[in-house]
């Protein structure tokens, strides 16, 4: 088996965020940089924007409101006259 094939691991790396934070995990470099973390990525503190372009959402509403209307209302027959 070939010596020195895997790379060194260190349970103790340190990963800095640009926004200051700071923490340790197990990889394989003793430090890594990143850009975003946990503490400022929006999706995690809650500032995430939901961007509705073109008006799916309520599209979608109206289509649904009125399915449900046509399934509730009572069906009528619609009868046609003779031509004599």
């Amino acid at each position: 088996m070939k010596k020195e094939l895997h790379p060194t691991y260190f349970p103790q790396a340190k990963v800095v965020c640009s926004c200051g934070n700071s923490f340790t995990v197990g990889a394989t470099k003793p430090e890594l940089h990143v850009e975003i973390c946990s503490k400022c990525h929006p999706f995690y503190t809650g500032e995430e924007k939901l961007i509705d372009t073109a008006g799916r959402v309520e599209k979608f509403k109206t289509r649904r409101a009125a399915g449900a209307a046509a399934a509730a209302a009572p069906k009528v027959k619609k009868v046609r006259a003779k031509k004599n």
